[in-house]
């Protein structure tokens, strides 16, 4: 099992942080539920480079009864697909801060995003309509950077902290229902330690993050502060020539802090979600030099109980290659 530990040790600190439509604003926020969960995005506690491709899809809806603003427009019977493609650069140093290792990141969204919606406008004489309208949009999403990242390691158990800002890099236009971006800065500090016996192959995993977001100045929005924890238990076994790991991920979301701003018409509206799924990993020694190793996972996590959000179910592919 130490093959074990040290291969998932090159594995990358970070996973997607996506735009998608799902409460704060448009029932998101910048952090997708279950995005950091395992021992794998936990920093690599030596000198490294690694790189991964993150891909998540995402579908959910809400009903007549569940309004979200959607680009400053009441939006009732929602629908959303969303897909992403991430690409994340994880560099971590030989220097040292508090005795844990440094590391940055920065984290690439490409996002598609199909909304359809049943939008409430209201005339220039008081009266008001009802349209199903539908949406679809591509681009580059809100882009996440790491400036500062540390990791402690004890025997089996790592010990990390990070503290990260999501950009409006990704394109925001007011009256649309699939937005790319969010169209305002997201700062989020967040801590994790995670266990995996070199002995017996067993890992817990505990992520927790907390999120302060800007203004949206297009909608006069400003949403609440959020806490996100998120865990994993599984086991790892040897597997053709290297190992796979088999468990269960779940994740806790709360907004904390009511929304706010002449932009939100539904009041605090307080958003909340919950959800539990398998995950499957599998990490191997590769290269002339066996110097490298390739990590791959593939979780499903449905939600469970929603409030004030969609209700759907995400799917993650992640592939990792560390130097």
């Amino acid at each position: 099992m130490m093959k074990l530990k040290k291969s998932f040790r090159l594995a990358l600190a970070c996973c997607l942080a996506s735009s998608g439509t799902k409460a704060e604003e448009a029932g998101s926020g910048h952090y997708l539920p279950g995005a950091m969960s395992s021992f794998i995005d936990a920093l690599p506690g030596r000198a490294s480079f690694a790189y991964l491709n993150a891909f998540t899809y995402y579908q959910g809806s809400a009903g007549g009864s569940r309004q979200l603003s959607l680009g400053a427009q009441l939006a009732a019977n929602v629908d959303a697909t969303f897909y992403a493609n991430t690409s994340i650069f994880l560099l971590e140093t030989k220097e040292k801060i508090f005795g844990g290792y440094y590391a940055t990141a920065v984290v690439v969204p490409y996002v598609w995003l199909n909304v359809s919606a049943d939008v409430t406008r209201t005339g220039p004489l008081g009266g008001s309509q009802t349209l199903r309208r539908g949406d679809s949009n591509n681009g580059l999403g809100d882009v996440q950077l790491f400036p500062l990242m540390l990791c402690w390691t004890h025997g089996d158990l790592k010990v990390g902290t990070n503290l990260s800002v999501y950009a409006p890099t990704g394109d925001y236009a007011r009256g649309q229902l699939a937005n790319v971006g969010k169209n305002y800065w997201t700062l989020e500090p967040g801590v994790n330690l995670s266990w995996l016996s070199s002995k017996i192959g067993t890992e817990v995993s505990l992520f927790a993050g907390y999120d302060f977001s800007s203004k949206n100045n297009s909608t006069d929005y400003q949403s609440g502060e959020v806490f996100h924890l998120e865990s994993t238990i599984a086991q790892h076994l040897p597997f053709f020539g290297g190992f796979i790991g088999v468990g269960a991920n779940s994740f806790y979301y709360q907004q904390t802090t009511a929304d706010s701003g002449s932009g939100a018409k539904l009041g605090g509206f307080e958003g909340r979600t919950l959800g539990v799924g398998p995950v499957v990993s599998f990490a191997k020694k590769v290269g002339r030099t066996k110097n490298s190793d390739l990590i791959f996972e593939v979780k499903w996590l449905p939600e469970l109980e929603v409030s004030k959000r969609l209700t759907g179910d995400t799917l993650w592919v992640k592939v990792a290659l560390a130097f």
